[in-house]
């Protein structure tokens, strides 16, 4: 599988005499997702690309291991209604596999809240002034995780953490007022669970994807562990953990996420794709840092939400979106 058509082509030229079949484009992923000889499909897509995938897979019946963020933001209630229905769909973000860990062997007790960490990104403590001045190397730089540049800016602006929010209503049937975001600047509580009783279990580690890929391939619905290569938490070295509220007036997209997904129907996709959108603008430095939230909020401000759509309705009203910040930037 190559999705670059172009490359897909110069491969099979260079294969022309073996019997490998080269898939590209969409219609690849969406046949390797959905192929009856498939039962595990890891979604790492970057974007709302990786919706129709997701969905292709869990209608076949197939386990997800989901580090897409969009695709529960986008289309949340579909993709839901799909894994509980025939498929099966484990996290792989970070903070979404903390809290499934937690609730392991926590089926009888009711959720009081949710509790995601958050890093800060390389801008904590800025205000919107200093905001105004950032480049795109400053908000390439992120203080804990080596990421891909799209995640890194949306850490960044905190976006990720709005999408996190959205991602944790859907994944753990909590309402977005009970799920709270602290600044964790250390990043090794990875999130954290409160129970009906006030007692709270969060999962730690270092900072280190690979256990959580490890984990959302051999764990199962039991919680099964399985020994690993990455390195050992030693709290003595550490020696502090810290934590503080979120700085909502200058990062306000974890309330903007909030609010979205609150309203329900396109509004979580019209703000997932208008960001998509605007930071491809940004890391193309045809805009300021700063210009990605007031393009972002004036579009869900200006959206017409649709309140109970359909796949059909989410990827047109995205397509929309994209093709109007495309005419506009152009």
């Amino acid at each position: 599988m190559v999705y670059n058509e172009e490359r897909a082509n110069d491969l099979k030229i260079k294969i022309k005499d073996t019997t490998t079949k080269i898939l590209s484009g969409m219609d690849g992923i969406n046949f390797i997702s959905s192929h009856e000889k498939t039962d595990y499909v890891i979604n790492s897509l970057m974007g709302q690309i990786g919706l129709t995938p997701t969905l292709n897979a869990l209608q076949s019946g197939k386990t997800v291991g989901l580090a897409n963020k969009e695709t529960l933001v986008a289309a949340g209630d579909i993709v839901m209604k799909a894994a509980v229905k025939s498929g099966s769909l484990i996290p792989i973000d970070s903070e979404h596999c903390a809290i499934f860990q937690c609730l392991i062997g926590e089926e009888n007790n009711v959720i009081d809240k949710l509790i995601l960490t958050a890093s800060g990104g390389p801008f904590y403590g800025k205000n919107k002034e200093e905001l105004k001045k950032v480049t795109l190397g400053d908000a390439l730089r992120h203080p804990t995780w080596s990421m891909g540049k799209k995640i890194t800016v949306d850490s960044a602006t905190m976006m990720n953490k709005g999408l996190e929010l959205i991602e944790a209503h859907h994944l753990f049937g909590v309402s977005p007022d009970n799920i709270d975001i602290v600044i964790h600047r250390e990043s090794i509580i990875h999130s954290l669970a409160q129970f009906e009783d006030k007692s709270v279990k969060a999962q730690m580690s270092l900072p280190d994807m690979k256990m959580c890929i490890q984990y959302a391939l051999t764990c199962g619905n039991s919680g099964k562990r399985e020994k690993s290569r990455c390195k050992e938490l030693d709290l003595t070295m550490i020696k502090s953990l810290t934590f503080q509220k979120p700085d909502n007036q200058n990062f306000s997209f974890p309330e903007l996420a909030r609010f979205t997904v609150k309203e329900g129907g396109t509004l979580p996709a019209v703000m997932n794709a208008a960001n998509e959108s605007v930071v491809e603008l940004f890391l193309k430095e045809k805009i300021s840092f700063s210009d990605i939230y007031d393009l972002v909020e004036s579009m869900v401000q200006k959206h017409k939400n649709i309140k109970n759509p359909n796949i059909i309705d989410i990827i047109e009203v995205t397509e929309d979106i994209k093709r109007h910040f495309i005419s506009k930037f152009a």
